[in-house]
């Protein structure tokens, strides 16, 4: 999990979504009014926007709303089902309404194959 959230305003353009994305090289970016988790923008939502010519668009527009979370103490197991079954590949983690990491479907992968995987050249 990463503890480092990547976020953006609700109010900022897709494609400032889309370079804080490349910038901070995540696949996702957290909106937040004040500390609480207005919702999740991604990459399949900035993908979406470039096909409807909707660079312009504002965050808040096209972000998943209230998605779904986790807590620090369930299990990589429930992690994984919720996003398998949810079709998502970011979790957040949350204790309480303080969202305090961010879990990826890379995450999970690492921990299962960790040095089995080939590195590149």
């Amino acid at each position: 999990m990463s503890r480092e959230l990547a976020t953006v305003a609700g109010d900022a353009s897709v494609q400032q979504a889309a370079e804080r994305m490349v910038a901070r090289r995540v696949g996702s970016l957290l909106v937040f009014t004040g500390e609480r988790l207005l919702g999740i923008v991604t990459e399949r939502d900035v993908l979406r926007a470039v096909a409807r010519g909707s660079l312009g668009a504002r965050v808040d527009e096209l972000m998943t709303r209230h998605p779904e979370t986790i807590e620090p103490s369930d299990t990589l197991e429930h992690a994984a089902v919720l996003m398998l079954h949810g079709g998502f590949r970011h979790l957040p983690v949350a204790e309480g309404p303080r969202v305090v990491g961010m879990l990826s479907m890379r995450d999970l992968v690492m921990l299962v194959v960790g040095d089995q995987a080939p590195r590149g050249v």
